[in-house]
């Protein structure tokens, strides 16, 4: 929990001086690199390596992440002086939640049985988007346990149209019926 609010707070400073700035794009492209970086293990290795000098950690820093936002650069630093390099993949990622949501953007997360078309998508984004009155972008993700329909997961809401879901209503009717 600590890490995600620590993320989380690292990300809403970024946000603050991107829209202070109008430098969404730029901060987004720098979050990414730095996020990217931590995939690197003998990268990470270094980076962490209380032995190493600090110039030392800012030269390699300078020659992976090349042209970038001088402030995501310095965000970069300050998180490697610190030793949490490692979070700038939440604070990538929450500060990406923070810009659609300022952007009018709401991400859906919807499982399938199947893997989504086009056209599929389209239509759920398009009525998703309806209910949360926002534009609606779907991430898909498959999981033959639905067995059809969809489960979508928009923030804190939950819809289950699964069929799944659908047959353990069913059953639970019928046992209670039962009784």
């Amino acid at each position: 929990m600590r890490r995600i609010s620590s993320a989380k707070r690292y990300a809403q400073a970024v946000f603050e001086i991107a829209l202070e700035r109008n430098e969404f794009e730029s901060w987004q492209e720098g979050l990414k690199k730095i996020a990217d970086l931590t995939t690197d293990n003998k990268l990470m290795a270094l980076l962490e390596n209380p032995s190493l000098s600090f110039a030392a950690k800012k030269s390699l820093l300078q020659e992976r992440l090349g042209e970038t936002n001088p402030l995501a650069f310095n965000l970069a630093l300050l998180l490697v002086s610190k030793g949490i390099l490692r979070l700038s993949g939440d604070i990538s990622q929450t500060y990406n939640e923070l810009l659609d949501a300022h952007r009018g953007i709401e991400r859906a997360k919807v499982t399938t049985a199947l893997s989504l078309g086009d056209k599929e998508r389209d239509a759920i984004s398009h009525r998703l988007g309806e209910i949360v009155e926002r534009k609606v972008v779907v991430d898909a993700q498959v999981d033959p346990s639905v067995i059809g329909g969809f489960i979508a997961r928009i923030g804190d809401m939950l819809i289950d149209g699964s069929i799944h879901q659908k047959l353990e209503t069913l059953k639970r009717t019928l046992v209670e019926v039962g009784r």
